[in-house]
């Protein structure tokens, strides 16, 4: 045994460890009892995964690790809590699928269920993400309230936010440094700085409601011709749903069972039929246009408001490198949070953020003193 062989045992130890926690708190905030159960399974699969690494550590004479829940699992935690657990889903989801072949190749593992248990987690997680109802095994109604609830999350909010706020701190700090690099006046930089903010969140903005306005616009049409062809071809699309439940695994049979029984009700097979077929809840209908400009507005003008606070109270070079060290220390937390999605490395995704802003800032400052030199 060595001591890449500990180290490893170590780390599969502490991600079931954090696993297991993480799906317990998140079945103790989820609303609907049967997902509530299935997150606790998934806790005890992980927490009996998390026993048979520590016997290894045993049976080789070797304490077992500090059962530690890392920053990540609290994260995750406290936003299911303030929001829900349809919130952390897509990325919980997204973390099982890079895992499901993670001990496939442990020769630890071989012989055992390990492998065939985080490839099971991927699946259900998957249908669950999805909105799978013949993966989550619900009936009538039921499968549309689980399918809409997750079809919401799937464009991952807390992704959303964290990549707003990176695109306003970003594009805002490479153009107030390429102002500074001409030498301008603070009040200049200021000016520029703020200009830079309001026209950066209000293009943001208008160019987020025109996307959500289109969207529900186009939705509204699928759902009305969804409609016209449930009322005039009813078996057409009786088998046109029975075909999607069978591409999801369903027999046959159970599959014109279950479309058969949701076309029994006008109301809930048109709610069903966009869902399965158009990918849209139709309460919906891709969400608010006004919340998605107001929060987008909002994202950017937080992430491109942090460059341009040095210059309210600082001047020439003291400025410049203020800002640039709050740029970068914001850099580094937006990386951090990115974590929370990819699973990668603090360290990494944040070294990573601050030196490709750096690298933006650097190059527009250089050809700011380019064409400052050349004018003056």
């Amino acid at each position: 045994m060595s001591d890449a062989d500990v180290k490893r045992w170590r780390a599969n130890y502490l991600d079931e460890i954090n696993s297991a926690e993480l799906y317990r708190r998140i079945a103790a905030v989820e609303d609907d009892e049967r997902l509530s159960g299935v997150y606790a399974r998934l806790a005890d699969v992980e927490e009996r995964h998390a026993r048979f690494w520590a016997e290894r550590f045993e049976q080789a004479g070797l304490p077992v690790p500090k059962r530690r829940i890392d920053w990540r699992t609290r994260t995750l935690g406290m936003l299911a809590k303030r929001f829900g657990a349809a919130f952390v889903v897509p990325t919980i989801n997204a973390a099982e699928q890079a895992d499901a072949g993670s001990y496939d190749l442990q020769p630890e593992a071989a012989g055992t269920a390990l492998a065939a248990d985080e490839r099971s987690h991927a699946r259900l997680l998957q249908a669950i993400a999805a909105g799978d109802s013949a993966g989550a095994g619900l009936e009538g109604p039921a499968i549309a309230k689980l399918e809409g609830r997750h079809k919401a999350a799937s464009g991952n909010s807390l992704r959303a936010a964290v990549l707003g706020a990176n695109d306003g701190l970003l594009s805002n700090f490479s153009l107030v440094m390429g102002v500074a690099g001409a030498k301008l006046d603070n009040t200049a930089i200021l000016i520029t700085g703020l200009a830079g903010l309001v026209a950066g969140a209000g293009s943001m903005a208008m160019g987020e409601w025109i996307s959500v306005t289109n969207a529900r616009e186009l939705f509204t049409r699928q759902i009305a011709i969804e409609q016209s062809e449930l009322e005039e071809h009813p078996e057409e699309e009786r088998e046109e749903l029975s075909l999607i439940y069978q591409a999801k695994g369903l027999e046959p049979s159970d599959a014109d069972e279950l479309a058969g029984r949701l076309l029994s009700s006008p109301e809930h097979a048109l709610d069903t039929l966009a869902r399965e077929e158009l990918g849209v809840d139709p309460q919906e209908l891709g969400g608010s246009a006004a919340v998605a400009a107001a929060t987008s507005f909002v994202l950017f003008a937080i992430g491109a408001i942090v460059p341009i606070i040095p210059f309210i109270f600082l001047s020439g070079t003291a400025a410049i490198l203020v800002s640039a060290c709050c740029a970068a220390a914001a850099l580094f937390g937006i990386g951090a949070l990115i974590t929370l999605v990819t699973g990668r490395g603090v360290l990494f995704s944040g070294g990573r953020q601050v030196l490709i802003g750096i690298a933006a800032a650097a190059l527009t400052y250089g050809a700011g003193a380019l064409v400052g030199g050349a004018v003056a």
